[in-house]
Order: C-alpha cells, then sequence, then structure tokens
C-alpha cells in the first residue's frame, strides 16, 4: 500500500480515472517477488540469531528496525525519481531488514502451540489468495468507489496506526493487551490489509508510469507483509490465549 507521504497524492491523481501506468503492476510483481525471496533469508538469518545468541537480538532488532525506515523512504524517493539502478540495492537491503525485524514474530508464531509451520503456511497461502481476489476486484473498480475505498482504508490504517502505538506505550508500563483485545486488533487489521491489496490495484496503475515498477512493487511488497504479520498476530492471539 502507498506510503502515507504519498498517499493523498496517489489518490488525488487515480480519481481522474486515466491509467499512466497499464502494465506497471505485471512490471513489479518479479520485484515483489524477490524482495520476499530476500525477506524470507533476512527472516531465516534472524531465527539463528535468536536460537544462537538471544541476547543480541533486541540490540540488533532496534538497529535494523531504524535502518529499514530510513532506507524506505530514500529508497522510495530515489525510486519515484525513476533511479532504478540506484534504487534496486537499496530495495535488496530493505528486504533483509524487513526479514531480520520479522524474525521475532516468527519465532512467536513457531513456538506458539496450534501455530507453528502450518500457521505460517497459512498465512502464506492467505496472502497469495488475497492477491487474486485482489487483482481481480480491484481492477475492475469504478472511479467512484476506488476512491472511496482507497479513503476508507487510508483513514482505518491511521487509525490502527494509532492503537498499535498506543498498545506499544500501554506494555512500555507493563500493562498488556488482553486477549480479546489482541484478537479485535489483529482482525481489523487482516481486513485492512485486504482491502489495501484491493486498493493497490486500482491507485498503482494511475499513479505511476509503467517504468516507475520499484515504488509500485515497494507498495505491494509493504501491503502483503503487513498482511502477513496481522494473520500471524491472529493465529497468535487466538491458539496463545488463556
Amino acid at each position: 500500500m502507498s506510503n502515507t507521504s504519498n498517499f493523498r497524492e496517489a489518490i488525488r491523481e487515480a480519481k481522474q480515472g486515466a491509467l499512466v501506468g497499464p502494465n506497471v503492476i505485471k512490471n513489479a510483481l518479479p520485484f515483489v517477488g524477490g524482495g520476499l525471496v530476500l525477506t524470507a533469508v533476512g527472516t531465516w538469518g534472524g531465527l539463528g540469531v535468536i536460537q544462537t545468541r538471544p541476547d543480541l537480538f533486541m540490540g540488533t532488532f532496534w538497529v535494523a528496525f531504524i535502518a529499514e525506515i530510513a532506507l524506505f523512504f530514500v529508497a522510495q524517493n530515489v525510486a519515484a525519481k525513476g533511479n532504478n539502478s540506484t534504487a534496486l540495492p537499496m530495495l535488496a537491503t530493505y528486504g533483509l531488514l524487513s526479514g531480520y525485524t520479522l524474525a521475532g514474530i516468527v519465532s512467536l508464531a513457531l513456538r506458539t502451540p496450534g501455530v507453528g509451520l502450518m500457521g505460517m503456511g497459512i498465512a502464506a497461502l492467505s496472502c497469495g489468495a488475497t492477491f487474486i481476489m485482489a487483482r481481480s476486484v480491484g481492477s475492475n473498480l469504478s472511479d467512484e468507489d476506488g476512491f472511496a475505498l482507497s479513503k476508507t482504508i487510508r483513514l482505518g490504517v491511521i487509525a490502527l496506526v494509532v492503537v498499535m502505538v498506543a498498545q506499544l506505550l500501554c506494555a512500555a508500563f507493563g500493562v498488556y493487551t488482553p486477549g480479546w483485545l489482541e484478537i479485535a486488533i489483529s482482525g481489523i487489521g487482516v481486513v485492512l490489509f485486504v482491502g489495501a491489496a484491493v486498493v493497490d490495484f486500482y491507485v498503482l496503475p494511475r499513479t505511476y508510469t509503467d517504468e516507475q515498477y520499484l515504488p509500485a512493487a515497494m507498495s505491494m511488497y509493504l501491503t502483503y507483509i503487513n498482511l502477513f504479520i496481522f494473520i500471524l498476530r491472529l493465529l497468535i492471539a487466538i491458539n496463545g490465549r488463556d
């Protein structure tokens, strides 16, 4: 899904209805797949650190997380200007860092009874099924419906971020989210990012030209990574509740 800084501009351009990049999603898909492979490699590395040197993981997690955020904005800006040769190694590094920071929740999922490898497979297959559904629905939205859905999803994601920040602050002070509330937050996150996947197929061809496939790939990558995370959170919350 488009990042917050350029989302409003993307929606404004999308509202005009004209396709500026009818093939941009097709061009972006190989890079989305490559990013997901690199993310898996980064996650494997993070799991290795958790198993062999768990005392080092949290420190390296925060370093990777901060670097990941900074690199995202730099790479997005470079890619949007069409400097694909410069942006590509940045995006590859971003994928590895993203995978490393995912290792924590993946490790928790693997340790949670009822989730494990089967739950990981369910989350991955659900993302694949969402892609198929979103491509069919999003590509055929009318301008009126596409704009309305885009605005709704954007507001929903902003609200979700606010709730998650509050949740993180509460946890820092020893106040943890009840199981039922964690299930609700995770379920809402799943619904929002399924909607975001639909929005991508409406917005991206109206926002980026066919040559701007890297920023489009980043948008799709973020959507599916977040969907994967929230499905895992939901499975963990359901199976790990008291």
